[in-house]
């Protein structure tokens, strides 16, 4: 797998951490293993943008995501399709305020941003009750077992 990460922003970030968070998600997920990933962290006005942009929605999000091959998960037996899974536009600093305010750290919630954003690229979302209940309970699972294989008390 190969996984890009671009900090254009001032935040302090251990991209070896959201490395390691994207490739366990991806593995779980069953996207081939050659299957290419971009996150890309940016500032409040870049996300703006961005999220004017593209979901005609006003100030920054916290995360977006922009699929490229649609790529879905792999299941049992079948071999997944290779491709461009897309790329991840994370906002630390939209983050760390939602951080504060969960009670946890910045990275935790960059890394639940950041596997809620793999998700999204797998075609999952959350517009409906049960989409957003299916989601959001992988969601948790994902980032619980990644937490855990880290040695890291979870969130």
């Amino acid at each position: 797998m190969s996984i890009d990460v671009l900090n254009e922003t001032e935040f302090s970030i251990d991209e070896l951490e959201l490395v390691a968070c994207a490739r366990y998600v991806m593995e779980q997920m069953r996207v081939h293993p050659k299957a290419d990933l971009c996150l890309r962290l940016v500032d409040e006005p870049a996300m703006e943008t961005l999220h004017v942009q593209w979901m005609d929605l006003p100030g920054p999000t916290d995360v977006m995501s922009f699929p490229m091959d649609e790529l879905r998960p792999g299941r049992e037996g079948v071999e997944p399709q290779e491709g461009m899974l897309g790329d991840i536009v994370l906002c630390p600093s939209v983050a760390a305020r939602q951080a504060r305010e969960a009670g946890h750290a910045t990275e935790e919630e960059l890394l639940l941003l950041t596997t809620h954003g793999i998700l999204h690229l797998l075609g999952f979302d959350h517009a409906e009750p049960d989409e957003e209940r299916e989601m959001f309970e992988l969601q948790r699972q994902l980032l619980l077992t990644f937490l855990a294989t880290r040695g890291r008390p979870s969130a």
